[in-house]
């Protein structure tokens, strides 16, 4: 039978408590040390490594947590030991973005080793990026997980002389901040226009993102497809970062009325692909017999669209696996591999090109 929870305080000390979160606006370590009759030391032995202190104090601290709905104070308790287990991400977008993968292998692998994720949504500001930095920094987290490259000079320069370990991710650079898990955007546009090239589309249009990714893939496409064209004859509909379905429809539409006669489409995310093919089915323009469409990013319903879309995948938990065991290595002194890692790409061939 479970022994039933211990009661510690009477209803005058329940006051005493309340008062306490009042005056000071959080229970302390002292609030518990005085409820409890023990001292700051016990208290913290019975919270930190309980194997130290009687059956019969452990279960009255655990009480008094329990009764006053104590939190500890981890800033304070990590300055104490010159050790934090918070790493800290920060990703442009959450809802229906590529990044999700990659949150959930960095939670799954960090946790595993101790240490706790902390989102931050950058959006794609990249002077929001360096406020946001500026408080991650501040915090002094165990480690620094990035999306993408930062350009920004002064943040740049900030990351590298707080002594923080930090991991680019999602991006290629000769000269990472520190350590860098990624892919080269450049690359991807090129293969998706070889690609394309190789299903015999001579007209091709391209609907993209406005970030920066983004545009690399675009600039890459655009060169790689040219064959001696000038990169306006190949029409471009930029939408603001991050896209929705909406803006996939809309600019299939736009991309019909001005150039009618185009073969194929490669959208900088899926989520304007699958806003594409919707277009398209309304308009009654098969695919891929009139219509070749390609996207980025094999989302989950990449494989379920009608017909199910071509695209470029990338392996978000492995990125992730790999930015969090770089970083925990760097963080307790163990050698690690190379700081550079590229990961590559894939092209997911589907019924859409």
């Amino acid at each position: 039978m479970s022994k039933p929870p211990t009661t510690l305080l009477a209803p005058a000390e329940r006051s005493a408590s309340r008062r306490a979160r009042k005056n000071s606006g959080r229970v302390t370590l002292s609030d518990l040390a005085a409820l409890v009759g023990v001292t700051k030391v016990t208290v913290s032995r019975a919270l930190n490594t309980p194997e130290l202190v009687s059956v019969d104090t452990l279960e009255r601290v655990q009480a008094a947590v329990r009764q006053t709905g104590y939190t500890p104070d981890l800033i304070a308790g990590s300055l104490a030991s010159t050790r934090s287990h918070l790493i800290v991400a920060l990703i442009p977008a959450m809802a229906g973005s590529v990044f999700q993968e990659t949150v959930g292998a960095l939670t799954t692998e960090l946790a595993a080793a101790g240490y706790q994720l902390l989102i931050g949504q950058s959006g794609y500001d990249e002077s929001r990026e360096d406020a946001l930095l500026d408080a991650v920094i501040g915090r002094r987290p165990a480690g620094i997980v990035l999306t993408g490259v930062i350009h920004s000079q002064s943040a740049r320069q900030k990351l590298r002389a707080c002594g923080i370990p930090v991991v680019e991710t999602w991006d290629l650079t000769r000269e990472p901040i520190d350590m860098l898990v990624g892919f080269s955007h450049e690359n991807v546009g090129r293969a998706a226009a070889d690609f394309l090239k190789t299903r015999g589309v001579r007209r091709p249009a391209v609907v993209t993102p406005s970030d920066r990714r983004a545009q690399a893939r675009t600039k890459a496409f655009l060169k790689a497809f040219g064959n001696g064209k000038t990169l306006s004859s190949i029409p471009v509909v930029t939408v603001e970062s991050p896209a929705n379905l909406g803006d996939g429809r809309r600019a299939l539409k736009g991309l019909l009325d001005t150039h009618a006669d185009i073969d194929a489409v490669f959208c900088g995310a899926d989520i304007l692909a699958l806003g594409v093919l919707m277009e398209a089915e309304y308009r009654d323009i098969s695919v891929p017999e009139k219509l070749r469409v390609i996207g980025y990013g094999d989302l989950n319903f990449a494989k379920d669209t009608t017909p199910p879309l071509s695209t470029m995948r990338v392996d978000g938990t492995r990125i992730g696996t790999l930015a969090a065991t770089m970083l925990v290595d760097r963080i307790e002194n163990r050698a690690g591999g190379e700081p550079i890692v590229d990961v590559g790409f894939s092209l997911i061939e589907r019924e859409s090109t």
